[in-house]
């Protein structure tokens, strides 16, 4: 029963991984003529309106907190590691935007031990040494010329990883739900001034895709949190590096996209690396609202 547990967890993990590129490549598309800021905006707006049915079956006290600098906290981190993401989505090969995203669980260890004082193991120290190497090599130091983007994605995972060690803080106290509602609260209050700023204009076509972008991301949510259900998150964490190769497919089909060799051995490194950190980790803190 345990082991049907598993296969479907990593099955519903991996449509999950799916609809995620899937954003990413709605995202791909509208960059080209909508800013960063306002793909984000309309992402967590649409996503607050979604809650909209729970809240009015629930009532508003299911909003009581007593951790609300936290929340306020987890959003602003959030929603700048989020913004990272999206530009990193619109702005390199589908396949490195998706890899440097899980270069989250090198960060989180030592966020984990600096703030939360956790132990890291000597695993995990040569998971991350391993993985930083990676990196390396997807920076290609052959280049005279650094990628802005691949800095903007590792600032975007440094980010991600402070939040997800955010919500292990709240855990102990807030529901999943309320959690995450109040990331897409707060953070469309946050998102709507950047996007304001821009000056942007918005056209049907692009409102369409918006719409997209936001039924992939919440149903990649939704398969996310189904399969944490089924079997144990350090269990079905690796799987989520399923993404990696089909986002190297889509990128190659969709936009001709071909990753030099010293990329793909960087991706190799890194994705191993990341499954291992995962792996020894005994909890995986999974925070989809940032995905």
């Amino acid at each position: 029963m345990k082991s049907n547990h598993l296969l479907v967890g990593a099955v519903l993990i991996l449509l999950s991984e799916m609809f995620l590129v899937l954003s990413g490549m709605v995202i791909k598309q509208l960059s080209g003529d909508l800013p960063t800021e306002m793909i984000v905006f309309f992402r967590n707006f649409l996503g607050l309106a979604l809650f909209m049915p729970w809240l009015m079956r629930k009532g508003t006290g299911v909003l009581r907190t007593s951790t609300l600098r936290f929340h306020f906290m987890r959003a602003a981190v959030g929603v700048t590691a989020m913004t990272c993401l999206f530009y990193t989505w619109g702005h390199l090969p589908l396949a490195q935007a998706a890899l440097l995203k899980q270069t989250a669980p090198f960060f989180m260890p030592l966020i984990a031990f600096w703030w939360l004082g956790e132990r890291i193991t000597l695993r995990v120290k040569l998971a991350i040494l391993v993985g930083f190497v990676g990196v390396a090599l997807i920076l290609n130091p052959q280049e005279a010329a650094v990628n802005l983007g691949i800095i903007i994605a590792l600032l975007g995972a440094c980010l991600g990883a402070l939040a997800k060690v955010t919500v292990r803080r709240m855990r102990e106290t807030e529901s999943p739900q309320l959690i995450v509602f109040y990331f897409a609260f707060f953070s469309a209050i946050l998102s709507a001034v950047p996007a304001w700023l821009t000056g942007a204009g918005l056209t049907f076509v692009q409102f369409c895709w918006l719409i997209v972008l936001a039924a992939t991301s919440t149903i990649a949510q939704l398969l996310l949190s189904k399969a944490y259900g089924m079997a144990p998150a350090g269990q079905l964490a690796p799987f989520t590096y399923g993404s990696v190769a089909m986002a190297a497919v889509l990128g190659w089909w969709v936009w001709g996209e071909i990753l030099g060799w010293h990329t793909l051995f960087g991706i190799l490194l890194v994705s191993c690396a990341g499954m291992v950190a995962m792996l020894g980790k005994r909890k995986v803190v999974t925070d989809p609202a940032v995905s």
